[in-house]
This record gives C-alpha cells, sequence and structure tokens, in this order.
C-alpha cells in the first residue's frame, strides 16, 4: 500500500518566560530564551523542517529577539505570527486575572486594541505582517476569530482538543484542520478568509471520540477523587497524547502520529513554547539539558513519521494555502485530494 501525504507544522509559542505558577508578568519580562533561537533553527533547518514562530508582544519588544527572528523571516526559514499575551501587551486594562489570562474572556473591545498593538510592533521590529495567531493559553470564540479575519489573518490555532477547564473549553473541536464558524469557534462552516489548524493531539486508542467521553467523565468527582486518569495512564489502557516534545515522550508522540494517520489526518501540527529551551524557566520540562531533550524528541518523531508517510515540511500559513479547498462538512479529506 502506497504512503499517504501528510503536511508536518511545527509552532512555536516564542514569549518570555516565567515560572508559570507565579504572578503573570507585566513589565520587564525576561527573553533570555532567545538566545536559544538560532541553535534551534539550525537543527529544524538541518531536518528540513521550517518551523512558525507564534510571537508575543514582551519578544517583540525585544532587540536582540527581533534581529534573530527577522533574520529567519527573510532568509525564508521560518514564518512569524503573532501571540496574544494579555498580560504583557498593552494596552492594560488593571492586573490580570486567571480568566483574564485566556483572550476568550476577554472584552472584544480589548481583544481588538491589543491585537493592533501587538500586529504593529511585530511589523515595526521584525518587518512582518503576520497572517497566523494563536492565543495565549489556548481558547477563541467566534468574535475574535472574525476580528482576526477583518485584520488579514488567514489561519488560527488557538483550538486546544479534547482540553477544557475552569475558563474554556475546547471539547468537541475537530481535531484537524478546518474552516471555523464565525458564531462557533468549534464547529466547521462555509467562510473561506480563516482556516483553524488545532495542534495535533488525541489518544491511544482509534476511537477518539470514546477516549474524550471517558477521560471528560473520569477527571470529574467522584472519579477524580481516586486519580481514575493516571491509573489508566499507567497502565496504557486510556492516555491522552498532545504532540508536544515538552509534554510528551518519543514513544507516545509516535503513538500519536500512528492514530492520526489512520485517521487520514491531513496534518501533523506539533508545537512546543520557546522558554523551554532553556533550564527550569516555566516549570513545564524540568529535566537538566531540556534543548537537547526536545530536539531529540522532535528528531525521533520526523523520523518515524517519514517511514509511515510521504512528509511535507511547511509553515502554518503555507498549510492553509494547501489546504484551502477543504470541505465544508465536518469530515476528514486526504491531502492527495486537496493539493
Amino acid at each position: 500500500m502506497p504512503k499517504q501525504d501528510v503536511l508536518f507544522v511545527l509552532t512555536i509559542d516564542t514569549e518570555e518566560e516565567w515560572l508559570w505558577d507565579d504572578e503573570f508578568p507585566q513589565h520587564d519580562c525576561s527573553v533570555k530564551n532567545v538566545a536559544k533561537l538560532p541553535e534551534f533553527q539550525t537543527f529544524c533547518t538541518s531536518l528540513g523542517i521550517r518551523p512558525t514562530y507564534f510571537v508575543d508582544y514582551a519578544i517583540a519588544n525585544d532587540a536582540n529577539g527581533c534581529e534573530i527572528l527577522s533574520q529567519f523571516a527573510k532568509n525564508n526559514a521560518a514564518e512569524i505570527g503573532a501571540h496574544l499575551h494579555p498580560w504583557c501587551n498593552p494596552p492594560y486594562f488593571g492586573k490580570t486575572t486567571e480568566a483574564e489570562s485566556h483572550v476568550i474572556n476577554l472584552p472584544i473591545e480589548q481583544v481588538e486594541q491589543k491585537l493592533d498593538a501587538l500586529t504593529d510592533i511585530i511589523y515595526h521590529n521584525i518587518g512582518v505582517h503576520p497572517q497566523s495567531f494563536r492565543s495565549g493559553r489556548w481558547g477563541i470564540n467566534g468574535k475574535t476569530l472574525s476580528l482576526l479575519a477583518s485584520k488579514g489573518y488567514k489561519v488560527d490555532s488557538s483550538v486546544y482538543p479534547f482540553y477544557k477547564n475552569d475558563f474554556f473549553s475546547c471539547l468537541g473541536a475537530p481535531g484537524y484542520p478546518y474552516f471555523p464558524s464565525f458564531k462557533n469557534a468549534l464547529a466547521p462552516s462555509n467562510q473561506r478568509s480563516l482556516l483553524e489548524l488545532p495542534v495535533s493531539a488525541g489518544f491511544n486508542i482509534k476511537n477518539f471520540e470514546l477516549g474524550e467521553n471517558i477521560h471528560d467523565t473520569l477527571s470529574q468527582p467522584p472519579f477524580s477523587w481516586v486519580k481514575s486518569i493516571g491509573v489508566l495512564w499507567h497502565s496504557r489502557l486510556l492516555r491522552k497524547i498532545y504532540l508536544s516534545p515538552e509534554l510528551t515522550k518519543s514513544e507516545d508522540m509516535a503513538t500519536l502520529v500512528d492514530q492520526c494517520l489512520a485517521k487520514q489526518h491531513p496534518v501533523v501540527h506539533m508545537y512546543l513554547h520557546s522558554s523551554s529551551l532553556i533550564d527550569g524557566a516555566t516549570g513545564l520540562l524540568n529535566v537538566e539539558d531540556a534543548f537537547t531533550r526536545i530536539c531529540k524528541r522532535i528528531e525521533n518523531l520526523v523520523s518515524h513519521l517519514e517511514t509511515k508517510a510521504n512528509v511535507r515540511f511547511c509553515t502554518i500559513s503555507e498549510a492553509k494555502v494547501l489546504l484551502s479547498n477543504l470541505p465544508t462538512k465536518d469530515s476528514v479529506i486526504k491531502l492527495k485530494e486537496v493539493c
């Protein structure tokens, strides 16, 4: 049987570093991680990857970071997108609460002002009009999608499949690229101005919908009291997996990719945070030499994927062009039908 065609997209939330359990930083943000970007870009280039860097205000306001990223863009080695962190992105409207750290919970007027400020500083300091966007801490709604489209953005990647918390939910959203409704961000529609391209996520079982239902049920009391999710994970009966080298070991990422290919997903979409490229910056990946660990996991995943599929590496906006003929209904389409 011939290999199927698949796009590989790598996106990096390019942002300040701080311990995520601390208060949200507003001014004088630390961006030491930008020093690792040239080495990381060289690594990506060695594999044929052309990453997309979602840049937030703190990075776009840093001279060193802007010089590095503008060179990537000039060399056509990567794409520069926008990443909105409400807490460090002017204008400010008071101290950022946990709920307000999610763009989805802000008044649309505030989102527009912050988005304009972010778009402008990326253009003036990096020299790029960003066409792709990801919200800080995930989550998106129809009003924000409509705003993005009106500002010339072509791709959003704020949907975090199979996830919910007290402040937003992405449960029920497609786990593959779709053109979202501006009334319901988690549902496909007929509009063609803005593509939603979620990160790859799923379970180590074939039926993702069943996995989602089981995981959601067991995450709530009384099942959560006995840590049912942990029991299922360690027994390998059910694992929720995100395609991120910060969160997931190579073996589990390979399992997820196999499931996605079996479902004929046209895109494999990996993500990470630039802050994880330095040790001990966020509390997410507490290992020595995190940079090497991340790169090795990416290399292992790409090697595995290339044994299973014909891989085309592209940025996220390039993926939008290649997928512009996706069907209007909630269905998956093979890449060979749209290229």
